[in-house]
């Protein structure tokens, strides 16, 4: 069987290829991929059925990645609130950490599209000291989110050293990490992988799964060693025009994630990425995929619907305006948009104030 390197060692890195296998003239592709690199296991190409398809569509350059003229270098504000290299400090208790600057696939609509997988991006021993040694110092810090890249490109003897020392650290409680791996190249979910893994619980895996066809027999394999070693999976989807704002498919995505045991976890609304534009759609058709999820699918297969603010502001949640009015009588709209109400309990200030009257009154 061929190892999952030399799988990665095979991927489509130019656009050439696709002239044979689907008779696309690469040429207008190539500035693209001198600006965002290109990289295609032959494993996810396999899973395309046609130009242009929402497997397509997450794999191949386009121009209009160059021709993307609204959206922002860095709409997160990641490298302002990066202490140290490769090290993102924007919530009080945790942090996330860079610790590879590759990944499988370079994915069209990467949040970190102006630096992963090129020269902007440096992964270094030394920066991943700075980034161990930084939270070693900052006692508030709980929990760490081991991205990149990818951080399971890494090797395996590599990422257990780090996870190894960042487990030293008596107030890191959660360690988590973030990878595309298990839906670009499930392959790489060894044995072996997996046994280390499991030496660092409580350990927590978020994977990236954007559409239905993502889900194959090769996937769901690769999800299952993982959950048998204990390690609970979350998804984390991006919302992107001509992949899955199409409600039915975000259910259908929604509800095979469950069947493998993977817990949907976000669905983000397209960050504002330079190179991203024309897979962004608008905040209301996001609300309505929630719509139709929720009620018509079980609440384990609703995922919550997030803005992460430009401007380093963090995940702002969303939701369809169930809650109609505040008050003594809280008047609520369910999935159907039929109306109820709920007969409201006094605040805690509130209750206070009665007792002391009470009291007072004798």
């Amino acid at each position: 069987m061929e190892t999952w390197q030399k799988q990665l060692q095979a991927s489509i890195t130019s656009p050439g290829i696709l002239t044979r296998r689907f008779g696309v003239d690469p040429r207008p592709l190539e500035e693209v991929v001198a600006k965002y690199p290109m990289r295609v296991p032959a494993y996810y190409l396999s899973l395309i059925k046609e130009v242009g398809d929402p497997i397509w569509k997450q794999a191949v350059p386009d121009l209009l990645e160059i021709q993307d003229s609204v959206c922002l270098y860095d709409p997160l504000e990641e490298e302002n609130q990066s202490p140290v290299p490769n090290l993102v400090h924007r919530y009080p208790d945790r942090v996330l950490f860079l610790v590879s600057s590759e990944c499988a696939m370079y994915c069209r609509f990467c949040t970190r599209k102006r630096k992963v997988g090129g020269e902007n991006m440096r992964v270094t021993s030394e920066t991943i000291s700075a980034g161990i040694d930084y939270i070693s110092q900052n006692p508030q810090i709980r929990d760490v989110i081991v991205s990149g890249g990818d951080p399971l490109l890494l090797s395996d003897e590599k990422l257990d050293s780090i996870l190894t020392r960042l487990r030293a650290i008596p107030h890191v409680q959660i360690i988590r990490i973030g990878t595309r791996v298990p839906v670009v190249l499930p392959m790489r979910i060894t044995l072996n992988l997996v046994r280390m893994l499991r030496k660092h619980h409580p350990l927590f895996i978020n994977t990236h799964f954007n559409h239905p066809d993502e889900i194959t027999e090769q996937s769901s394999k690769a999800c299952a060693r993982l959950a048998d070693a204990g390690i609970p999976l979350g998804n984390q989807t991006v919302l992107m025009r001509g992949i899955n704002d199409d409600p039915l498919v975000m259910k259908s995505l929604m509800q095979k994630l469950l069947a493998i045991r993977v817990r949907p976890y976000y669905i983000y609304q397209a960050d504002l990425v330079q190179g991203t534009d024309h897979f962004r759609t608008s905040v209301e058709e996001g609300l309505e995929v929630i719509r139709a999820l929720r009620g018509h699918t079980s609440g384990m297969a609703v995922p919550a619907f997030v803005i992460d603010a430009p401007g380093g502001g963090g995940k702002i949640p969303l939701l369809p305006e169930y809650l109609q009015s505040l008050g003594a009588e809280v008047i609520l709209k369910n999935y159907l948009g039929e109306t109820y109400s709920y007969v409201n309990a006094a605040s805690k200030a509130e209750k206070e104030l009665i007792r002391k009257v009470v009291n007072d009154n004798g």
